[in-house]
């Protein structure tokens, strides 16, 4: 049932985002009067279709006239994207025919270099338009909640104390930049090219020189900085039988041992299971003894309190500022994220997923707020991958333009159709790569 649920997501998400993009495309062909053949969701391989305007029997009996519609609107079989044939255009069909006669005027070849660039462009900058717009939406109605970096401290794993840091250390900046989300904590260390890290540790202020040799290893190492939670009681869950604890107490010693954190507890109440454990607990001013219950999964039973968590709220003109800025914080993370998998030394590449990647990183179970969250980052991804200038994404698309407009020479068609081979055999590269990272992380 859990796969079937994250496979409907997936699927559903993945077409939401396909048609947003390839809409793009379409917009602005239709705005300059340049005609497009077709209109598919997924890939209509060898020519099997799912469904079609022109060719599905019991739609063109129920519509007549779409048979004889300029765009033929359909699905295919093969669910690894979608398209949007441009006429007169070098694209994945490599469709040469029609380009061998002189130019039509309804053709993308006919038009202006700047009118074939916003066509190109439509598609990503509808995917960025659309996460702005999912932004505002959520900002507007549920607000924003994060972890403040300004109030947390680190609880390390071994490869952050290998690092130089340390439980409890407060970090102030990573170089010049001063983290505001704790949870983007790593991602801000291994995207950045972080050079030094100010911390705080104690009453001290010190700096750790980071060895960019070791990023590769940041990338692969799961909880780096987890968020050092003091042992300080919120409530007692429902049923708990340790109903003595109030709110804002803080188990200080746990069976003569000393905690910090509550991360320092779970060893030892792990060895107390199904037991009672005798506890120190500073309640205000007092210090105040007792014999608390560990249930069989190796806890007290209560829900502590998460220092530094903010609740943001906005109205609507709020909101769009919001949505905008994030949006355009989050591009600029992703483009950090294409360098570090351009950048061998990290292995940042082995971390490429494909559909099977995308479908762990949704719920289990149907949450709404989780879903439209998830269809923005994918928007965001899927617009700054397109960016990337490889023939057959829109990124090679764009850069050939470009410099038809910088140089007044337009690339030969010839050169089109062989750049556009080369593209998308990158493209199949990267397809096993990813399929590839995916079925060795299942194995292991």
């Amino acid at each position: 049932m859990v796969v079937l649920i994250k496979t409907l997501q997936v699927i559903l998400a993945l077409s939401i985002l396909i048609i947003i993009h390839e809409l793009g495309h379409f917009t602005f062909s239709k705005i300059f009067g340049i005609k497009v053949d077709k209109f598919f969701l997924f890939f209509d391989a060898w020519g099997v279709k799912l469904f079609s305007t022109k060719e599905t029997r019991w739609f063109t009996n129920l519509f007549p006239k779409m048979k004889d519609a300029e765009t033929e609107y359909g699905i295919g079989w093969l669910p690894l994207g979608g398209y949007c044939k441009i006429n007169g255009m070098v694209d994945e069909s490599l469709d040469m025919k029609a380009l061998k006669e002189a130019p039509k005027e309804w053709e993308f070849r006919s038009k202006p270099a700047w009118q074939r660039l916003l066509v190109m462009f439509g598609g990503v900058l509808y995917n960025f338009i659309f996460a702005i717009l999912v932004y505002i939406v959520m900002f507007a109605i549920w607000g924003d909640t994060y972890l403040s970096n300004k109030d947390n401290k680190i609880y390390v794993n071994s490869l952050a104390y290998d690092m130089g840091f340390r439980t409890g250390d407060k970090i102030l900046k990573f170089d010049d930049y001063e983290p505001q989300d704790f949870s983007m904590l790593q991602a801000d260390l291994a995207r950045r090219s972080v050079k030094k890290a100010t911390i705080l540790r104690g009453s001290d202020t010190l700096d750790l020189y980071i060895d960019r040799a070791m990023i590769g290893q940041v990338l692969k190492s799961p909880d780096m900085f987890s968020l050092a939670v003091p042992f300080i009681v919120d409530s007692v869950m429902t049923g708990s039988v340790n109903t003595q604890l109030r709110h804002g107490d803080k188990i200080a010693v746990i069976d003569s041992q000393a905690v910090a954190y509550v991360q320092d507890s779970k060893n030892m109440l792990a060895k107390r299971k199904g037991l009672s454990v005798p506890v120190k607990v500073v309640r205000g001013n007092d210090t105040v003894d007792m014999t608390l219950q560990v249930d069989t999964s190796g806890r007290l039973g209560v829900f502590t309190v998460i220092p530094g968590l903010q609740k943001k709220t906005y109205n609507i003109p709020q909101a769009i500022g919001a949505g905008v800025k994030y949006t355009f914080s989050s591009i600029g993370g992703y483009v950090r994220d294409l360098k570090l998998v351009a950048t061998p030394s990290t292995e940042a590449y082995k971390s490429v997923g494909s559909f099977i990647a995308i479908g762990q990183v949704f719920p289990s179970s149907w949450n709404w707020l989780m879903f439209i969250n998830l269809l923005a980052i994918l928007s965001i991804m899927l617009g700054v991958m397109n960016l990337i200038p490889i023939p057959g994404l829109d990124g090679g698309h764009i850069v050939f333009t470009l410099y038809e407009m910088i140089t007044g020479n337009k690339p030969s068609e010839t050169f089109l159709e062989v750049s556009q081979i080369i593209g998308m055999l990158l493209l199949l590269m990267l397809m096993v790569l990813a399929f590839g990272n995916d079925i060795t992380r299942l194995i292991h």
